[in-house]
């Protein structure tokens, strides 16, 4: 199994992919594989120029690349660069805005996925509802167990991964999606603690 590939964001590349629209064309591109900014735009009910801007500046801070093996040269096609992204603590803290900005289109990207899926739910397959799930866990965890649990959660994952966007599905499989944040818990605005 060969390691996915990764891009850290740090410095100006955060601030390149700090933006819902951005976030969204490069979860497109990674799910299902290149596509043009006529089609994304379309997907997106977007205009092919706001979608084009946006892959062009992903481009310049290295998300995407043009990939020439798609088409007949007419229109210009559009791949992810890598597999996934990652924002270290450290990175966060050095641009907190632009953290800020990034992390809460991703929190978007994942709401309209389970959006999404709720939408479709009563036309899921019925050996599918056992294999699904929308739950959450309160745990109380020091900072070192939350660190150890993410790293035997991502070797967890890590053993069933096998998504290629443009592959073909093995037989008897879908591609499934899993999303998981670990965070403390939320406060209640303008609580300073738990309320108990």
């Amino acid at each position: 199994m060969t390691e996915p590939t990764r891009v850290e964001l740090r410095g100006k590349a955060l601030r390149g992919i700090a933006h819902p629209l951005r976030v969204r064309l490069l979860s497109l591109l990674r799910e299902d594989g290149p596509s043009t900014a006529t089609r994304l735009g379309e997907r997106l009910a977007q205009s092919s120029g706001a979608t084009s801007y946006h892959l062009r500046q992903l481009a310049a801070y290295g998300f995407v690349v043009e990939d020439d093996t798609q088409g007949d040269g007419r229109e210009r096609w559009w791949r992810a660069a890598h597999e996934t992204t990652t924002l270290q603590a450290e990175d966060a803290r050095a641009s907190p805005a632009d953290s800020e900005a990034y992390l809460r289109a991703v929190a978007a990207e994942y709401a309209d996925r389970v959006d999404r899926w709720l939408g479709e739910l009563t036309t899921i397959p019925e050996e599918w509802h056992e294999g699904m799930t929308l739950s959450n866990a309160l745990l109380r965890l020091r900072p070192e167990e939350a660190a150890r649990f993410l790293v035997e959660f991502q070797a967890l994952i890590d053993t069933y991964r096998r998504d290629e966007p443009a592959g073909e599905l093995p037989d008897g499989t879908e591609r499934v999606m899993l999303q998981y944040q670990l965070m403390p818990f939320p406060r209640v605005a303008g609580h300073g603690g738990d309320l108990r």
